[in-house]
This record gives C-alpha cells, sequence and structure tokens, in this order.
C-alpha cells in the first residue's frame, strides 16, 4: 500500500450519528452518502449510520444506490435528483426510492414499476426557491394528483432544499419553509395521503426544529464537520477522516536555491525540504503552498514550498531533523497541532464538503 492514506474512523461516524439522532428526534435521521460517503466510502459510512440509528440512507445517482444494495443494505435508498427514464428499471428493480419533479419523470416510473411488477414509493421535489431542481410550486399540487393516480406508484414523500440554511440569520429559509408548509396543505386538502415531509440538510437539522418535519437529510455533519458559520457548541462533532503520508526523502539546500516546476519558491536561507508523495493528482491542490498550507511533522507545522506536482510536494522543514518514514499529517491531528478541513477551505476560499470530497479515490482508505 502506498505511502500516503486516509484513516476513516467509523466510530466518529457512529458517534455523530447519535448526537444528531438525539438532537432531531421526534424526526428520523437519514444519512447522506454520495459521491462515495463525501469520500469516506459510502458502504462502510452506510453499515455505521445505520447500526448508530440512521434510517434512511441517500445518494445522488441510480449506481451509487445499486452499490449499497448490492453490499446488502436493505434500509429506505432516496435518489436525491430524478432519474433518467432509462434509468427507471433499475430503480425498481434495486428498490431504491426516486425523487420526481416532472410529469416524464412520473411516467417514467410508473411504466417502469408496471414492468418489473412492483411499486415504487416516489419523493416529489418542490423548487422553494434553490432554482436548481425540483416542480415549480403552482405545479406541486397537479404533480401530486399525477402520482396519486398511478396504481403503480406511491406518493412516499414532500421535500424541498433550503439555500442559505447554513446562514441562520437569513430570512429566506422561513420564505422557503412558508412555501413548503402551502403545498404540503394544498396537498393533504385534496385528500392525497403523504408519508414523509422533509427539508433539512445538516445545518437546518441543527439550527431550525421547525424544519425538521419528519425526516432530515445529514451529510457533512455526520463526518463531524460543522455545516454552520458558527458552529453549534452543543453539539460534539468528530470529524471522520485524517489524510496522512510519510516524508520519501529529505535534502539540504543553500540560500537562493530554488525549488520544483517554475522554481516558484526560493530559500533564503540554507534549509532542510521533505518530499511527500502525494500531489494535485490526490486532491492537494497545486498552489497549496503559495496559499500558505502547512502540514504537521514532529508534531509542528511546517509550510509547504513550491508548486505542488501530481504526485508529490515539498516542505521547508528548516533546521528540524527529519527523515525518510517520518509521518506527515495533511488533514487531522499530530501531537499538540491540528490542520482541520475548515482551515483548508479558508486557504482554498472554499468549503469543507468540497476539500473532503476532494481527496481522491487513488488514496487508499483505511477503516478503525
Amino acid at each position: 500500500m502506498r505511502p500516503t492514506w486516509a484513516d476513516i474512523d467509523l466510530e466518529a461516524i457512529k458517534h455523530n450519528v447519535r448526537q444528531l439522532t438525539q438532537v432531531v428526534s421526534p424526526a428520523t435521521l437519514c444519512a447522506v452518502v454520495k459521491a462515495d460517503g463525501y469520500g469516506h466510502g459510502a458502504v462502510p459510512v452506510a453499515r455505521a449510520a445505520v447500526s448508530a440509528g440512521a434510517s434512511w440512507l441517500a445518494v445522488a445517482l441510480v449506481e451509487e444506490g445499486i452499490v449499497l444494495r448490492e453490499a446488502g443494505i436493505n434500509e429506505p435508498i432516496l435518489l436525491l435528483s430524478e432519474p433518467r427514464p432509462r434509468e427507471m428499471v433499475q430503480v425498481a428493480e434495486y428498490g431504491l426510492r426516486p425523487t420526481v419533479y416532472s410529469g416524464e419523470g412520473i411516467a417514467a416510473a410508473a411504466a417502469a414499476a408496471t414492468q418489473v411488477d412492483k411499486e415504487i414509493p416516489v419523493h416529489l421535489k418542490i423548487d422553494t426557491g434553490m432554482r436548481r431542481v425540483g416542480a415549480e410550486p403552482e405545479l406541486a399540487l397537479t404533480l401530486a394528483k399525477a402520482i396519486s393516480e398511478k396504481s403503480s406508484l406511491s406518493l412516499d414523500g414532500l421535500w424541498t432544499h433550503c439555500a442559505v440554511a447554513d446562514i441562520p440569520s437569513d430570512p429566506f429559509t422561513t420564505k422557503q419553509l412558508e412555501s413548503f408548509d402551502r403545498i404540503v396543505e394544498e396537498i393533504r386538502v385534496e385528500g392525497i395521503g403523504l408519508n414523509v415531509q422533509h427539508a433539512a440538510n445538516s445545518a437546518l437539522a441543527i439550527n431550525n426544529p421547525e424544519g425538521r418535519y419528519d425526516l432530515v437529510r445529514c451529510g457533512l455533519a455526520i463526518y463531524g464537520l460543522s455545516p454552520l458559520e458558527k458552529p453549534n457548541t452543543a453539539l460534539d462533532l468528530r470529524p471522520a477522516m485524517k489524510v496522512r503520508s510519510e516524508v520519501s526523502y529529505v535534502k539540504t539546500i543553500e540560500a537562493g536555491e530554488s525549488v520544483s516546476y517554475g522554481l516558484s519558491w526560493t530559500a533564503d536561507q540554507k534549509t532542510r525540504i521533505a518530499t511527500v508523495p502525494m500531489g494535485y493528482a490526490d486532491g492537494l491542490r497545486r498552489d497549496a503552498g503559495h496559499r500558505g498550507g502547512q502540514v504537521l511533522i514532529g508534531g509542528k507545522r511546517h509550510p509547504i514550498v513550491g508548486n505542488v506536482t501530481m504526485d508529490q510536494f515539498l516542505v521547508d522543514c528548516g533546521e528540524d531533523h527529519v527523515t525518510s518514514g517520518d509521518e506527515v499529517v495533511v488533514l487531522g491531528s499530530q501531537g499538540p497541532e491540528q490542520v482541520s478541513a475548515a482551515e483548508w477551505a479558508e486557504l482554498f476560499e472554499t468549503i469543507t464538503y468540497e476539500i473532503i470530497c476532494g481527496i481522491e479515490s487513488r488514496i487508499p482508505r483505511r477503516y478503525s
């Protein structure tokens, strides 16, 4: 196994799920494991989450749902986007619960259900303001009726997604929930049954009890990262991913010498340079050093220098004694120091989601 890897702490996943299930009760928890469990591994994360109290799972793609089913996972699996019509037969065969928001999607689901002789429970998504996917609010009742009139379908759920739930002070979330509530009431007045209503992602689930409804869809929080600008101190979320490597080579360079492609960094004094076998093909951006990125070696912070290359990067270790085989922590803690996903996100002017999802699959995962 290559000397660069990601440790995934499944006990941390379980701990986070238990915390969340307590907070959102009596709503049930849907663990979002799309994108290979946000880079943590969808199957092991799903198993850990279910064992700790998650009742549902959610994925983005039909093939992601199939992976879970073929691993023997039997919990309800929600598809977060409407599948293409030709994918609906697989949806029915594998017992997935598709999101729909178009007449074409509803017709395709009904035809697939009839073809495999299985009823498909579907979730109707309403666009209350995200402006990405979902039915327009004025079409919600028409689509709900279309689903209820299909003998091969059942309207299992109605849902929406909030655009600024991570900013609790923004009133737009309240407007979205009010719109959603009106639609729920319209459908109920028509006598159309609904089993589940849901709107909350991690941020809304943690911070807004009114948005929890029957089910919450938690992604980032189950991986131990806060979705909020100001983390909720009542929750003890534990990061589940740690990215580590080893020093592969050390050399001493003189003042005035430059390093890596483009010779973009020059030593101002004699210093030890450590090579680490991880690069931009693994998810560490090429400009990590120029943005101030640091890693941990020997319990101390050391700066990345020069351009990160495809498979390697360089670290300025100064006068510290560093040798081949020494542990390098790119994400996580070592001794008293820590490099967090939030720190990397701030450096790269992005969000923690992108940091953990960007740890490429060629970095092996080790589970504990």
